[in-house]
């Protein structure tokens, strides 16, 4: 099998030794020790052909396509994978195990694991959360995080910006906190959060916001929030 393991808590090492091949993010080999083959995926991780185009075609739809290439061993190998120096968390997946992530967090994941995207109900406010991808065990995941992660357990709320990941069954559920200070360009920076309340629930977030959210500010200006900002609505 295929054997991830990190490096200095920014790289991944990818050790095959029975010809289990890895889905990786496009372009983020670093190095590698052996016999390795590097192919564009066109269509993405499928069980079919027709699985594999449906799972693309959602992907593109909601926004979290994520480009990738199978890498193949030709004999025993290790690889090195990693991404702008973000730190690299690897989770160990039970079967029917699931890690819902945004999809440009993911760096690899080996040939076992399903891949799909699901609908999280929130995301009104902010586009991320909207829709997120899911890995499915058994298998090994290697996910993405800027700086070092923080995590929590649930009950727990998060911004949508700074999440990165959560292993658990439970749907988040989208909070607002708006009022009339929102509409004149005096909103605390903090107006949404995803809320998680099932103790068995790990979040793992980010200590840097993405950029998105939406302007109601009567000004044009102000009433968005600093970093809570939305390219969907914008």
């Amino acid at each position: 099998m295929a054997v991830f393991e990190t490096v200095n808590e920014l790289t991944l090492k990818v050790t095959f030794d029975n010809g289990e091949r890895v889905h990786s993010k496009a372009g983020a080999m670093i190095g590698f020790q052996g016999d390795l083959n590097f192919d564009k995926e066109l269509l993405g991780p499928g069980r079919s052909a027709g699985n594999a185009i449906l799972n693309q075609l959602t992907r593109r739809l909601t926004g979290e396509n994520l480009p990738l290439m199978l890498v193949t061993p030709r004999r025993q190998s290790v690889g090195y994978f990693a991404n702008l120096a973000q730190h690299v968390i690897v989770l160990d997946l039970q079967h029917g195990e699931r890690v819902s992530v945004e999809s440009e967090n993911i760096l690899a994941f080996t040939e076992s694991c399903q891949y799909s995207v699901r609908f999280m109900g929130a995301g009104v406010i902010s586009q991320k959360g909207m829709f997120t991808s899911v890995l499915t065990g058994p298998g090994q995941c290697a996910l993405l995080c800027d700086g070092n992660p923080i995590a929590m357990n649930g009950p727990c709320c998060v911004d949508p910006d700074a999440f990165v990941f959560y292993v658990g069954q439970e749907e988040p559920q989208f909070r607002t906190q708006l009022s009339w200070k929102n509409f004149i360009g005096q909103a605390s920076g903090e107006s949404y959060f995803l809320e998680f309340s099932d103790p068995r629930t790990t979040v793992i977030i980010q200590p840097n916001e993405r950029t998105s959210g939406l302007d109601i500010g009567i000004d044009g200006q102000g009433g968005r929030p600093s970093r809570q900002d939305n390219r969907l609505f914008r």
